[in-house]
């Protein structure tokens, strides 16, 4: 454990990650535009939805042919825009309007599935809880925290060993770890826990 809380802390010291409370539904909406599509391009489509509606009622009565050209230049956005538009409908049905604050009940929302889920609750409502993505995985797995492929599972092991006053903050640490250093290709040589790291094919040279 002590091993495991020394990383996230030497990860926090450098990405100065804070708790910041989002609105659970822009956040819901952010996430179902941001699946499959880079945050350069999914966030300013969020940001473009939002100017012309702030609420379920809003983007149901904007309709879905209308939400699709706002987001044109995300990745499957015809079906994105057919899911935001079912999303709200059943926000409004079953839950008065609000985003569920259960994992279960996000999940049973069109293209919500747990890593999606989890964000949501994370970065909306601080509930603790690990998002799974490439990047946690693939650092996961590199740092032996795990050896499942299966996100769920993935899930599971790392949330027995991070302590659980770093699950809310653990996603955007590893996320911007993943990004900057421990990326598909590590640049081990400039890793600020690379003494720590198990990672059986490290690179050591800057090759550029």
């Amino acid at each position: 454990m002590y091993y495991t809380e020394k990383i996230i802390q030497i990860l926090q010291k450098r990405y100065h990650e804070k708790i910041r409370k989002s609105d659970p539904f822009r956040t819901l909406i952010g996430v179902i535009l941001s699946h499959q599509t880079n945050d350069k391009i999914s966030w300013p489509a969020t940001d473009r939805l939002f100017e012309l509606a702030k609420t379920p009622e809003d983007f149901v009565r904007l309709g879905a042919r209308k939400i699709d050209a706002k987001i044109k230049n995300v990745n499957y956005h015809p079906t994105k825009a057919r899911r935001i538009y079912s999303i709200c409908k059943i926000l409004l049905e079953n839950f008065d309007g609000k985003v569920p604050k259960t994992r279960e009940e996000l999940m049973e929302l069109p293209g919500v599935g747990g890593k999606s889920a989890d964000i949501v609750l994370s970065y909306a409502f601080q509930i603790p809880t690990i998002a799974v993505d490439t990047h946690v995985a693939t650092i996961s797995k590199r740092l032996h925290w795990t050896r499942e492929k299966n996100p769920e599972k993935i899930k599971k092991d790392i949330e027995k060993i991070i302590p659980k006053k770093y699950w809310i903050l653990a996603n955007s640490l590893l996320v911007d770890f993943g990004k900057e250093i421990c990326a598909a290709k590590p640049k081990c040589y400039v890793c600020p826990i690379e003494k720590s790291c198990p990672f059986e094919n490290k690179n050591l040279k800057n090759n550029i």
